[in-house]
């Protein structure tokens, strides 16, 4: 090799250095003019290019080394008949296990799971059982994300009960309704009228936590209504006062918001005897509306006037 040659690292570089800038074809030292060559070769060329590319014959060498083609079984048949028993054995094997005793999964069809909870809750024959019934009632999925079953508070021998909507986070980590700050304000509005928790009784419509406390779904409170409903008939209180639009809507039988049905009375039935229900607003909307604790005011007062006119 002279001094003057390249050395092959360098052609390397010098390669690899084309290639990593795109370079994709190499061209003679001395120009073509392509468009002065026979037209028949360059057909010939083209043609060359466009066509589809076929797998080259393998050498004798190859064509000794390689496998033979795999023939596959034929597969049989299998009728009809066979291929749905076959699946109804495999289903069958997979089958979950039955039900408890105490409702259905949560999975079940909402107007299962409302049978059920009917059911269940016409067995009780007092709140406390009625609450041991709940807390194995397996029919509502809100159980299963909820840290505790909130019952009630206070003393189910009062003459007035409230019922709100749901647990909040407070309530649900507590196991008792109406402890967080709507509680405090609740229990501030029935010292107004001269209520606390020792002469009155507190529930919810459904007596676990909502995820991220949002309102519980239709699905959801026809499922626990009989449950509650129940609750009241057990109490059997003189006058029931439902706390906000969920409960007034689930008990009263009412379409109508709160703002419009707040104030009025509405008969409830206990199973045993009539009572009067009074619709009003919820504690948490008036921490959330402070000038609407007027109106909750006299509602609060039209209860008092209610509770003075007689006793059981």
């Amino acid at each position: 090799m002279t001094a003057d040659a390249p050395d092959s690292r360098d052609l390397l570089s010098f390669l690899d250095f084309h290639v990593a800038a795109g370079v994709d074809a190499v061209l003679d030292e001395t120009p073509h003019d392509r468009f002065a060559e026979p037209e028949a070769p360059r057909r010939a060329a083209r043609a060359e290019a466009d066509a589809p590319m076929r797998p080259s014959e393998p050498t004798p060498e190859l064509a000794r080394a390689a496998p033979p083609p795999r023939q596959d079984a034929p597969r049989a048949e299998v009728p009809r008949q066979e291929a749905v028993r076959q699946e109804t054995v495999r289903q069958e094997t997979v089958r979950p296990e039955a039900p408890s005793t105490y409702g259905r999964s949560a999975a079940a069809a909402p107007g299962e799971a409302a049978g059920d909870a009917r059911e269940l809750a016409a067995t009780a024959a007092s709140l406390e059982e009625l609450e041991g019934l709940l807390g194995q009632f397996e029919s509502c999925a809100l159980r299963f994300t909820a840290k505790n079953l909130v019952f009630a508070d206070g003393n189910p021998q009062a003459r007035v009960m409230f019922v709100g909507e749901a647990p909040g986070a407070d309530e649900d980590r507590v196991g008792k309704p109406f402890m967080g700050r709507s509680g405090q304000l609740l229990d501030r509005m029935m010292a107004a009228v001269g209520l606390d928790r020792t002469n009155a009784y507190v529930g919810n419509v459904v007596p676990w936590r909502p995820p991220g406390n949002r309102n519980p779904t239709p699905q959801e409170l026809a499922t626990c209504k009989p449950f509650i409903e129940r609750q009241i008939a057990l109490a059997d209180p003189d006058i029931l006062v439902c706390l906000g639009g969920v409960a007034t809507q689930a008990l009263a039988g009412t379409k109508d918001g709160i703002l419009k049905s707040r104030g009025r009375w509405f008969p409830y039935r206990t199973g045993r005897r009539e009572i009067r229900l009074l619709a009003t607003l919820h504690p948490a909307y008036l921490l959330r509306q402070p000038l609407q604790k007027r109106l909750a005011w006299r509602d609060f007062r039209a209860l008092r006037a209610a509770l003075d006119e007689g006793g059981r």
